[in-house]
Parts: C-alpha cells; structure tokens; sequence
C-alpha cells in the first residue's frame, strides 16, 4: 500500500492546479480521464460553473473554525476525483476550506482514472466511487478515508436505493438541491468527528 500511496502521491496537484486543469481542458471542450464523450464534458462545464460558484460563497462555521483551530498533527489530504464528477464538484469546495484552516493539513489532488491502484485501494462498497479523500500522517499512514459523500448524503443514496433499487436523474437532481441547501455544513460537520476519533486536535 505505501509504494502505491508514494507513486500517486508523485502524481498529485494543487486544488488551485485542478481547477485550471478543468477550465483549461473545458476551452478544448473536454473533461478529465481518459473517455472522452459529450455526456461528461457537459458534466464538466456544470461543474466547473458549480465550483466557482462554491469557492465564492462556501462558509465555514464558528465551530468548525474553533475545531480546525485545535488540530496538532501535520497530515496530507489526497483527494481522488475527476472534473465531471458532480459530488465532487459539490464538496471539493469545501475541502479546500477546511484543509485552509490550518497550516497543519495540505491537499492534493490526484486524478483517479490515472491512479486506479491507488483508488482500488479505497472502494466504496467495491465501486471506485469519488470523490474520496485518504488522510495520511508525516509517515503516510492513514488517519481516515471521506467520501464519496457526505453522511447525510450517503444514508439519502441508501434510503432511495432501498426504495426504488437504483439511483435514477430524478434522485440525482434532489441531491444536487439537498447540498445547495446544506451549504457544505455537513461536510464540516463530517470533519469535525473524523479528526476527533482519529485524535488529530487538542482534548
């Protein structure tokens, strides 16, 4: 695990370097990964819309704040996500941040369909769901794994799964207006436990 955590980690980029990365390849109307089709590049250009839109407005609570101030240990956020997928698009945002917040967390982003045996490495119920972020130690050992969704979110996909048997456009679109609504709280709110059980702040 850690040669394969090393060589992706080799392949990593900014947020900042991602976002460009979309945009850049949108002017060639194209997305992320090596498919290419109108499908996802239309993806791509909503999301790329969405994710401006995210960095301008996003806010972080009071709590939160007080929380990530608390933090002690330095860690490396690796985000595996591609442009056109919309839950990234909707908490990479967030992320970013949080990941602001403190001097002590650094996020990468890595592309997943160019890192599968990284991603292969963190399966959501055995599918290569994104986006996923692995939080690592100095000695890139891992602290936790997010993702793809928030946990709100993830228990909404259940519930309709367990209902209807698959996840259909009408579904997709009541999630998108569910974090339009949360506002990335429950991200924060996700962050604030995780780095609590994994013992990252100050009692």
């Amino acid at each position: 695990m850690k040669e394969i955590l090393q060589n992706s980690l080799e392949n990593t980029i900014t947020y900042q370097q991602y976002r460009d990365l979309v945009s850049n390849l949108l002017k060639e109307n194209k997305s992320t990964g090596p498919t290419q089709s109108e499908a996802l590049t239309n993806y791509s250009k909503l999301n790329d819309r969405r994710m401006k839109r995210l960095d301008k407005t996003i806010k972080i609570t009071a709590t939160t704040a007080a929380s990530f101030a608390k933090i002690t240990k330095t860690q490396t956020w690796v985000v595996i996500t591609e442009g056109w997928c919309g839950d990234a698009a909707q908490n990479l945002p967030v992320l970013n941040k949080l990941a602001d917040l403190t001097g002590k967390i650094d996020l990468k982003i890595v592309l997943r369909d160019d890192n599968l045996a990284l991603m292969d490495l963190f399966l959501t119920n055995g599918g290569r769901s994104i986006p996923k972020l692995i939080a690592l130690d100095t000695e890139n050992n891992v602290l936790f794994t997010w993702g793809p969704r928030p946990k709100t979110a993830t228990q909404m996909v259940a519930d309709y799964k367990a209902t209807h048997g698959a996840i259909d456009a009408e579904f997709k679109q009541d999630l998108q207006v569910w974090y339009n609504k949360d506002k990335g709280v429950s991200v924060q709110e996700d962050f604030i436990e995780l780095t609590e059980k994994a013992e990252l702040i100050e009692a």
